[in-house]
């Protein structure tokens, strides 16, 4: 990753269990979120964006996923 801007510091690392989506029309939502213990569930991001670079976060996605199960075999956490 490139370094951030003179004055601004790198993005904080948040983890995610919890993934929401909704949209209209216009745009994406997509909430990031934990939960723990089982049952208290907390949003901590959401990112709003157009469809067309939805469609590119889910291609890049989809490749690193690739990329990951060629390199250390598939992990079915979570599934």
């Amino acid at each position: 990753m490139p370094d951030p801007p003179d004055g601004e510091t790198d993005p904080e690392g948040r983890y995610a269990n919890v993934f929401k989506i909704g949209f209209n029309a216009y745009e994406l939502v997509i909430d990031f979120g934990q939960e723990y213990p089982p049952g208290a569930e907390r949003v901590h991001t959401r990112i709003i964006t157009s469809p067309p670079l939805a469609r590119n976060l889910s291609e890049t996605l989809q490749r690193s996923l690739r990329d990951y199960d060629l390199r250390f075999g598939p992990n079915q956490e979570g599934e």
